[in-house]
């Protein structure tokens, strides 16, 4: 949501076309945190390789191997992590939704009581609440929805399953690949040159990243970018330190 003080951007906002499309739009689901968490999760865990490896003394073809084991694997551990997650949250959905048709047929009153509470606790009482009672307990799916969202606080409508995985995978692969880039073409590469370019690509994809996620969420893209920045570049940082401390086990 724009934060723009402008009245004719205010004024387009709110529009009936406009609440319209805003209020269907919140009851979707956003794939940009499967895509956030599947490029960060990639780049990091790559990094972490290509870090550690330069920090325990291994080769660029090692580090290589590695990397596109862990894209791979873990690629699809994710993918298939969010799967199931989704999955999860759509059997949660049936489950309640079940339960709550048998208790409107088994206890209408009780469950038109439940009504009457929830929009008592938001403000509404005497013979408003009970035309809204009356209103949302003529229609049962409307009575069920209403059940799930503000008794149960369910989203009515979780992500598709194959989407957030495929989605999640994609992030993983695309964003994992940019720190193994360098390592590629170590042999053109100056000495010593393979990590740190390797290092400035992570930094690079970690702000990208973040920026993305500020511009389509409409806060701060620079603030969003550095917090990505720092939240990735730490967890990078310490696999760094992770492979120099055990480069004399590595050895061994």
């Amino acid at each position: 949501m724009s934060n723009s003080r402008d009245p004719d951007a205010l004024a387009q906002m709110h529009t009936d076309h406009a609440i319209a499309n805003r209020i269907a739009s919140a009851t979707q689901h956003s794939y940009l945190g499967d895509f956030v968490l599947g490029a960060v999760d990639g780049t990091v865990t790559t990094f972490a390789i290509v870090a550690g490896a330069a920090g325990a003394g291994f080769s660029s073809g090692v580090a290589i191997v590695l990397g596109l084991a862990n894209i791979l694997a873990d690629g699809f551990s994710m993918a298939a992590s969010n799967y199931l997650k989704t999955r999860s949250d759509h059997q949660m959905v049936d489950r309640f939704r079940q339960m709550e048709e048998m208790h409107i047929e088994e206890v209408p009153e009780a469950e038109r009581e439940e009504i009457r509470q929830i929009f008592s606790g938001k403000g509404f009482d005497g013979a408003i609440l009970e035309e809204i009672a009356t209103v949302i307990t003529k229609d049962r799916k409307r009575w069920v929805d209403t059940m799930l969202t503000e008794e149960w606080g369910l989203q009515l409508q979780p992500p598709a399953a194959l989407r957030a995985a495929a989605i999640t995978a994609a992030a993983f692969i695309f964003a994992g690949l940019i720190p193994l880039l360098p390592l590629f073409v170590s042999a053109r590469l100056p000495a010593g040159k393979v990590f740190v370019t390797s290092a400035v690509l992570t930094v690079a994809t970690f702000f990208i990243i973040g920026f993305a996620r500020g511009r389509v969420t409409e806060t701060k893209p620079l603030t969003s970018g550095v917090e990505t920045l720092f939240v990735g570049g730490a967890a990078a940082s310490l696999a760094y330190i992770v492979g120099v401390l055990l480069k004399g086990v590595a050895q061994i």
